[in-house]
């Protein structure tokens, strides 16, 4: 598995990647509401984050991960290729090569939580509102 530079010729690849994770990690989250997010991804939010992604030996995206000022701001893994260690490699390459040392975990992904809390990371706050400002409360956690 490599970790390369997201191209923009990758994101439509990213997108897909992303619909797949939240649709299997996101139940609570409801389907307008989804909607409402692809377009502002593929169009503002890529571009806002210093983006990597894990290739497998053929070259195919198998999870990314998005940091913004010393925040994860995005990490999704696609659906058959999670529990193989890519999201924690992911992770580490974003703490040690991109300065990550905090996270925003949906209070309903339990998985994500407990994930964040085995590598390292602790809660240190809660916001009620997502940052749409849509009622999916946010656990703020640090290492």
């Amino acid at each position: 598995m490599n970790i390369e530079i997201v191209e923009k010729a990758d994101y439509l690849k990213l997108l897909e990647i992303w619909e797949a994770s939240v649709r299997s990690t996101h139940e609570f989250l409801a389907e307008d509401d989804l909607q409402e997010l692809k377009p502002l991804i593929l169009q503002h939010y890529f571009d806002a984050v210093d983006l990597r992604c894990a290739k497998n030996v053929h070259g195919e995206i198998q999870g990314f991960c998005g940091v913004h000022d010393g925040n994860i701001e995005m990490l999704f893994i696609a659906p058959d290729a999670r529990g193989k260690g890519i999201g924690a490699m992911l992770s580490a390459h974003a703490i040690k090569e991109q300065g990550a040392s905090k996270v925003d975990v949906n209070e309903q992904n339990e998985q994500a939580l407990g994930f964040y809390q085995h590598i390292g990371f602790k809660v240190i706050g809660r916001s009620p509102l997502d940052g749409q400002g849509k009622p999916y409360p946010l656990l703020h956690m640090a290492l």
